[in-house]
């Protein structure tokens, strides 16, 4: 099938308007090791906004042809774009929301590629991760030190129905109408839907400055373009740094049905509220859906308490079709955040009190040989399964989306995950359910698992 492409010059408008001619040719370098790679898909990402697909590696196919150049004149910089997909523009003039993603893209691949490759923080350890965590945010001016808690990250999958779609704008509308700010993973569903009702309520609230923020990752943003509502795009470089930032940027998080990738953030966010350290932060998590999510929840719930215990399941709220009580639940606990950290003179811009541990920080690379390492039995501190299980989980994300996993799944066959009964039995019922619902991919297409359980 041929998609419509065209041919364009793209200038920033207020973002990234100089580039160093070092930086420039960093960009374009298309040897090993080099930026240029990395900048085209994620552009080529960014340009698919609306695009109705999950797979990284069809979006390359699509656009073979697709190339860009950063070219620098007397006045800055600007974009040469050639086959790039026709959805991102408007009568030959690119979207003014994707032209900011574009330049955003440029932002942060030269800042994560000149200071993180070039060895400024130890990210060996868990203080130098989180503190490069920090910068790629600050340098995004995502950290806004005079403003109140009221960001609330929103979690849930891109393959959802129609209702449940719809159940994310009215619970994103309530956000709004109580002057809630939201982050996502920026792409659509349950990503797009809390974004889309928080505007609508933000307009009625007369709230001119509202954010919706979303942060993705290189291995992601092409089977999750983002979604042009979003008005400040950050890329960090890993699943595990990613998920760093929802939780040190966000007051109270809200999950939403999803699938793989929604149970891989359940898990880390668990595990890490279930550090001993950790005991006594409070950190509002609202799970809710529609009505005819309540099965999902439920196998959620069950999951959990099978697997991490009771005190893991302490740590949530499960709301079922009532939007105005999980926006209120989230504002309610806003509040205790905001007394918590006055009271330590902690950030509100950024939860530093919270303890991440190594294994959750650590990147881990879903090869077939990481994936049948996985520990997974009972015989471990709570909060240590769950950083096992949320690589696992992280896995098959990789097989189902990504395009390196799906290349790899291809060539060697389905990722091989082993563990004991006690935990294998319940993991196999949760993602049996998820391919039931067709939570795995998008609607439309037949699901074949990159992964097989062996106990």
């Amino acid at each position: 099938m041929n998609y419509a492409t065209v041919d364009a010059t793209v200038w920033p408008q207020g973002r990234m308007e100089v580039l160093s001619r070092s930086e420039v040719a960093r960009l374009l370098d298309d040897s090993q090791g080099g930026l240029y790679p990395l900048l085209r898909r994620c552009a080529l990402a960014v340009l698919n906004s609306g695009g109705f697909l999950d797979d990284g590696e069809e979006l390359l196919q699509r656009y073979p042809k697709f190339r860009i150049q950063v070219a620098q004149n007397e006045r800055g910089i600007r974009l040469e774009l050639s086959s790039a997909p026709a959805v991102a523009f408007v009568d030959g003039r690119i979207i003014r929301g994707i032209g900011e993603h574009l330049f955003a893209v440029l932002r942060d691949i030269i800042y994560v590629g000149g200071e993180l490759g070039g060895r400024r923080f130890d990210l060996e350890t868990p203080q130098g991760i989180t503190d490069a965590v920090f910068h790629i945010l600050r340098n995004a001016n995502l950290l806004r030190p005079l403003t109140e808690p009221n960001l609330v990250v929103c979690w849930g999958g891109h393959s959802i129905s129609r209702e449940e779609y719809d159940y994310t704008k009215l619970v994103g509308y309530q956000l709004g109408l109580r002057g809630l700010d939201i982050c996502t993973g920026c792409g659509p569903g349950a990503m797009k839907g809390p974004m889309k009702g928080a505007a609508i309520g933000h307009a009625k609230q007369r709230i001119a400055g509202g954010r919706y923020l979303g942060l993705t990752e290189p291995g992601i943003i092409a089977a999750e373009s983002p979604n042009p509502i979003v008005n400040d795009l950050v890329i960090l470089p890993d699943i595990e740094k990613r998920l760093e930032a929802f939780v040190r940027l966000g007051h109270a998080i809200i999950v939403f049905p999803g699938g793989a990738g929604t149970a891989e953030e359940i898990l880390y966010l668990l595990g890490i509220l279930l550090h001993p350290d950790n005991a006594q932060i409070p950190f509002p998590l609202i799970f809710t859906g529609p009505a005819a999510a309540a099965e999902y929840f439920h196998q959620i719930h069950q999951f959990v308490g099978v697997t991490l215990g009771a005190a893991a399941q302490a740590r949530y709220t499960i709301v079922i079709d009532d939007p105005e009580q999980a926006a209120r639940l989230a504002q309610d606990g806003i509040r205790q955040v905001r007394e918590f950290r006055a009271a330590r003179d902690d950030a509100y811009y950024f939860n530093w009190l919270l303890r991440i541990a190594a294994e959750f920080q650590r990147p881990f690379q879903p090869t077939h040989a990481n994936m049948r390492g996985l520990q997974l039995r009972r015989d471990q501190p709570p909060h240590q399964l769950a950083a096992a299980l949320r690589r696992a989980f992280s896995g098959i994300v990789a097989g189902n989306v990504k395009d390196a996993g799906i290349r790899a799944v291809a060539k060697h066959g389905p990722y091989e995950i082993r563990g004991e009964a006690a935990v294998m039995e319940p993991m196999d019922a949760l993602l049996r359910s998820f391919v039931a619902q067709h939570r795995m991919k998008l609607p439309g297409k037949t699901y074949v698992p990159c992964y097989r359980l062996v106990i």
